[in-house]
């Protein structure tokens, strides 16, 4: 119909950027990696998964197979999933504008990229940080609304008096968003190796979080006693309220783009682990891009959880938390007044 339109994707640039290229990396022989379907463990520990992707422009230092989105992991490159994510991504080329939940500061040399193709790019986040400046500017609306978090699940603010006991940025904050879901193994496997580190957790524990019919109701006895002592669960918290909170000082999450960024503007380090989409390349863009964490993905063991929340919390803290900091300015400075993303708008 000749409508011209505008795109809008909730992705950040990287993810966005590594779609885009899905044609060059089934051109390259970068995908599918040899072998028929399999499981996903057996799938995970391809020694392919860890070579380099060379067909992502921008990313050829860094990317490797393993961190591409989970979409790539196909034995079929005409698999429809993939074929679909290629086509809308493509897509976006018609569009008269593009506008990405990101910054300049944070994704610059990869949104430069994307100019090559579409000019007309506007980075505008990070969203929810922008909107509570423009509202706060407007005093349009009421402090209540300000502070709703859009999900589904209702919050238990009873986390907030736990974490107003703890010490300054004593606490790693768990939680792997509304959709993430493990076996019951995987469970025992990160609380084993939470309270082996020694350190204080708020952990996140959704009802439907944990595969079967009993889900998190009949929780192993050594989980329900054992936290009383390390930590706290509930099953849904006000996630920006406590990434903001003095105590929290590292965040375990699944790295979705939300989330992420949601720690990026508190000045939250993070440990990874993605479960699908865009978090797999979220996650590598953490750990050796912006070095504000550790990548953690396609691995679920106590010894590898306990090493990671210590170098995190512990052993390399002022590292982490000086860098943390540094982009959560960079984040304000962007939707602030004069910012790049503020500009945008």
């Amino acid at each position: 119909m000749g409508i011209p339109f505008i795109y809008f994707r909730t992705v950040g640039a990287c993810s966005f950027w590594a779609n885009f290229c899905i044609q060059d990396v089934i051109d390259a022989g970068e995908i599918p990696l040899k072998g028929k379907d399999e499981d996903k463990v057996s799938y995970r520990n391809k020694k392919e998964m860890d070579l380099m992707v060379t067909s992502v422009a921008g990313m050829e230092g860094y990317l490797r197979r393993r961190d591409l989105p989970a979409f790539f992991r196909v034995a079929d490159v005409n698999n429809p999933g993939l074929q679909t994510i290629k086509s809308e991504t493509r897509r976006s080329v018609k569009a008269r504008a593009l506008l990405l939940n990101s910054f300049e500061d944070l994704e610059g040399p990869i949104l430069d990229q994307i100019r090559k193709h579409m000019p007309i790019l506007f980075s505008i986040g990070p969203l929810h940080a922008h909107l509570k400046v423009r509202i706060a500017a407007s005093k349009s609306t009421t402090e209540k609304s300000m502070g709703h978090s859009g999900s589904f699940w209702e919050e238990d603010r009873s986390c907030i008096e736990w974490l107003n006991s703890q010490p300054d940025k004593s606490v790693i904050y768990v939680s792997f968003g509304s959709v993430t879901i493990m076996t019951r193994d995987e469970l025992l496997e990160f609380w084993y190796g939470l309270v082996n580190s020694g350190q204080m957790f708020l952990w996140v524990m959704r009802p439907d979080s944990v595969i079967g019919k009993d889900g998190v109701s009949h929780l192993p006895v050594e989980i329900e006693e054992g936290t009383k002592a390390r930590g706290y669960i509930v099953g849904w918290a006000p996630q920006e309220e406590v990434l903001a909170h003095p105590a929290t000082g590292g965040f375990l999450t699944h790295c979705g783009w939300n989330s992420t960024l949601e720690s990026i503007n508190a000045g939250i380090p993070m440990i990874c682990w993605p479960y699908f989409a865009d978090q797999t390349i979220n996650s590598r863009f953490v750990d050796e891009v912006w070095k504000l964490g550790l990548d953690m993905k396609d691995t679920c063991d106590r010894v590898t959880v306990e090493i990671m929340v210590r170098d995190l919390m512990e052993v390399r803290k002022d590292e982490f938390l000086k860098k943390a900091e540094h982009m959560a300015n960079l984040a304000k400075k962007a939707v602030s007044e004069g910012g790049s993303s503020y500009l945008s708008c």
